[in-house]
């Protein structure tokens, strides 16, 4: 059981992850790894999936009325990823003390961290998971041999280690360059952020960070600061 689910953990955060790029993608006419690690996995969806699976399964609950069931399913699936989304905004920010995301422009909003369209769209995306794509995994799965499933599940669960590892140490060194940015070289600074470009694109509200430097993003500081470097450093920086 516990294999199983580091499966559909790892098979639901790679979809929630081309689900996203191809989005992102789309919008701005060019891919984007639209996602916090580096490779093509997105988690939120994972635990996002394992959540609202879980739930049913263990649910106590029974409906003999079929359309009250759906109707009471899709209600408990956006609850649920609601407030799982909420709960990982908040602490991302508590932890990098940077808002992932925000919608605070959005109607009906949660501190920015959720707001009732996007809790729509991602309740609905979890309620046709658990109709229409969790059967169908189900099935793959089972069919995987038992040796096979549990050489995969250790491999997906040493690189989520190392690959989660990595992008927080990479999105803390992000952060500590960008707060302290009048400490280093005009070639370091430039140099780093550069470097840390994947994460400005996934994540655009990264350039607007709450702590201590507030609402000035990275583009204005480096036209205040780096003026002589301004067109070669937006040749390489701007989308």
């Amino acid at each position: 059981m516990v294999v199983d689910m580091m499966l559909f953990f790892a098979i639901y955060s790679f979809l929630g992850w081309v689900l996203e790029t191809a989005f992102a993608s789309i919008i701005h006419r060019k891919f984007i790894n639209r996602g916090f690690l580096i490779g093509p996995f997105t988690p939120i969806y994972g635990f996002g999936g394992i959540l609202t699976v879980s739930y049913f399964n263990w649910s106590p609950f029974s409906i003999d009325d079929k359309s009250l069931l759906l109707i009471m399913n899709l209600i408990v699936s956006i609850l649920l990823v609601t407030i799982l989304e909420f709960v990982t905004g908040f602490a991302l920010e508590k932890i990098f003390h940077s808002k992932w995301w925000d919608y605070s422009d959005n109607f009906l909003n949660l501190k920015g961290y959720i707001c009732i369209k996007y809790s729509i769209l991602w309740g609905v995306l979890a309620f046709a998971l658990l109709q229409i794509v969790h059967p169908i995994v189900i099935n793959l799965v089972h069919i995987i041999p038992a040796q096979l499933k549990n050489s995969v599940a250790i491999i997906f669960i040493v690189y989520f280690i190392i690959d989660t590892t990595k992008s927080i140490v990479d999105v803390l060194d992000l952060r500590k360059t960008i707060l302290h940015y009048s400490e280093l070289s005009v070639r370091v600074y430039k140099n780093k952020v550069i470097k840390y470009k994947r994460i400005f694109l996934a994540f655009p509200k990264l350039l607007f960070l709450n702590a201590g430097i507030i609402n000035r993003d990275v583009r204005r500081i480096l036209n205040g600061r780096v003026n002589k470097i301004k067109t070669e450093f937006k040749n390489k920086f701007q989308p």
